[in-house]
């Protein structure tokens, strides 16, 4: 069912870690005012949105989208971005908006960038380039401060590094009175959870390794869980005995 525009409300697009064979990759569809933006960027995008989408009733895709904020630079985080920044330049005819910390913007360029630059230059094996659009002209990417607020539209971002392999930011979503917290990728921190705890509503990830187990998670203070939602967890995470709620592909939350 579709819903108003109005207050802050996000769509759960994905929810699998990088080596899920049942979930796309944890990203969400995040709207307020009628601007969208988009929480990371896997692949397939298109078919990520449309498909939840379908799910909730609503019409998901790249044409809509504001602007991607892009927690950190692992590939079932970014990998939709190449062919997001295509897109729009090649279909919609503008540059695709990212907005993301500094850390990551170095990375996004000298890496990621480096190799979408080269798919830009040659359109066959047997024809010359015929492309002549650069970097820039496919992707703003604008930089978000972890001190202070960045306005974007209706949106006031605040964004804090987590302990991760690469740099990697949380962020707190704020639209009119409610807040939104993503912890994004992340070991077990207290501190972050701390700085997460004022939000309405708080997206944290859970798996293994260098990510946070559910059992701290599931120790946390029942005040605390009852407005935390799961993300990221494995393909065999008993989401039916999980005491935190885990989020759904497919459904609107109103935060």
């Amino acid at each position: 069912m579709s819903m108003s525009s109005t207050g802050l409300r996000f769509v759960c697009l994905g929810v699998g870690d990088a080596f899920s064979a049942r979930w796309y990759s944890s990203c969400l569809a995040i709207e307020s005012g009628g601007t969208w933006l988009l929480l990371d960027c896997p692949h397939p995008i298109r078919k990520i949105l449309r498909e939840a989408g379908e799910a909730c009733g609503e019409r998901l895709d790249i044409d809509i989208v504001s602007a991607v904020l892009l927690t950190h630079m692992h590939g079932d985080h970014v990998s939709g971005l190449e062919g997001f920044g295509f897109y729009s330049y090649f279909a919609l005819n503008r540059p695709a908006v990212v907005l993301t910390h500094d850390l990551v913007r170095e990375t996004l360029f000298t890496h990621y960038f480096a190799i979408a630059e080269e798919s830009l230059r040659y359109t066959s094996e047997s024809a010359p380039p015929t492309i002549t659009a650069k970097l820039t002209d496919l992707f703003d990417v604008r930089t978000l401060s972890d001190t202070t607020t960045n306005g974007f539209g209706p949106f006031r971002i605040e964004c804090r590094r987590t302990i991760h392999q690469v740099p990697t930011f949380a962020m707190k979503i704020r639209a009119g009175d409610r807040c939104l917290g993503v912890s994004a990728d992340t070991a077990y921190d207290p501190g972050l959870i701390a700085w997460l705890s004022e939000a309405d509503l708080i997206i944290h990830e859970t798996n293994l390794g260098p990510h946070t187990p559910y059992e701290k998670l599931a120790a946390l203070p029942e005040a605390l869980r009852r407005k935390m939602r799961l993300t990221h967890y494995t393909d065999d995470f008993d989401r039916a005995r999980s005491v935190i709620e885990p989020l759904e592909p497919g459904r609107t939350y109103v935060v």
